[in-house]
Order: C-alpha cells, then sequence, then structure tokens
C-alpha cells in the first residue's frame, strides 16, 4: 500500500512539474500576417533560396533550390535541392506535399517531408510579379527569402530584411545562400 502510494505521489509530482516546465517555457508570439492570397499556379515553379535562416537540414547546402508542381489532387508537390559542400559538390534533394491550409487562400500552406510530420509555410510577402517571396514559421524560427533569379537587388535584399525584423524575426540569424552554381 505504502508503495503503491509513493508511486501515485511520484507520478503527480511528475506531472506536475511537466506541467509547470510547459506552461513556463511556451513562448507566445504575436499574430503574424501572411499575404491576402496565393495563386498556386503562379507560385508553381523553381525558386532559388536567396537567404534564409540556418536548418538542421541544410546544413554544408550551397545552391538551394525549390521547385513547386500543383498537383490535381489539391496539394502542392515540393522538390527540394542543394549542393553539399561546395557549388560542384554532389546534388542532395528531397520530395515533399505541401498542403494549403482551409481558409487561408493559399497563404498558409503545411509542408511533409516524411509521414506524418508536418511543417509549417506561411507566405509573408510576394512580388506582385511573384518574382520574389519570403516565407516564415509563426514561432519566428525558421526564414526564407526567394526568387526566380538566383541573385536580387541589394535594395530588395535590404528591405525584405527590415520588413522581416519588423515582423518579429530575428534577422541576425539570417545567413545568404551561396548561388554560384548556375
Amino acid at each position: 500500500m505504502i508503495t503503491r502510494n509513493k508511486y501515485i505521489i511520484g507520478a503527480g509530482l511528475v506531472a506536475l512539474g511537466a506541467t509547470y516546465l510547459l506552461l513556463t517555457q511556451t513562448k507566445t508570439y504575436p499574430p503574424l500576417a501572411t499575404v491576402p492570397s496565393v495563386d498556386l499556379d503562379r507560385y508553381a515553379g523553381k525558386w532559388y533560396e536567396i537567404a534564409a535562416f540556418p536548418q538542421r537540414f541544410q546544413k554544408g547546402c550551397h545552391c538551394t533550390t525549390a521547385e513547386y508542381k500543383v498537383n490535381p489532387a489539391g496539394y502542392v508537390e515540393v522538390f527540394n535541392a542543394c549542393r553539399k559542400n561546395k557549388p560542384t559538390g554532389k546534388l542532395s534533394s528531397i520530395n515533399g506535399k505541401a498542403f494549403p491550409v482551409p481558409g487561408s487562400n493559399n497563404s498558409k500552406l503545411q509542408v511533409q517531408f516524411f509521414w506524418p510530420f508536418n511543417g509549417d509555410y506561411w507566405i509573408l510577402d510576394l512580388a506582385d510579379d511573384y518574382s520574389y517571396v519570403v516565407v516564415g514559421t509563426p514561432d519566428r524560427e525558421s526564414l526564407w527569402i526567394l526568387s526566380r533569379t538566383p541573385v536580387i537587388a541589394p535594395t530588395l535584399y535590404a528591405k525584405l530584411v527590415q520588413e522581416t525584423a519588423e515582423k518579429g524575426f530575428n534577422v541576425s540569424r539570417l545567413r545568404k545562400t551561396d548561388q554560384s552554381c548556375d
């Protein structure tokens, strides 16, 4: 009986501690605005990564690109590629799917590379002519600046970085992507 009570008390303390950690360590973020809507057919095609927050899965990547294709089933096929360790390095790639979040007018997607795991893909800024895009996550831990061309004007880059900082992203983490492969 005493052993059972110790077990119950111990389990209760563990649950209480876990609840405390969850409540005190959870960050809250102000709402993150996305663009009003995205035409996925115009968004489809090849994008060059201009800059991004470092990601473990992109370590050593050069010349990173993303290609999107709208699937008739209603999702977007994703093909991400980069050269590993140097611009002439081995091609590394991964395929995934992006699912539009209902009610977001395609400005929010859930990207899936490994079932059942999804990641947020929120379109924060998009050129009227679909020549550049800024993509981030609502927790401000991931950020990408993409372009239809391997290089963008320095003034445009500075503008996008400034606007992203104003949205609460720590832009000191932003790293430019080497696009010297093409």
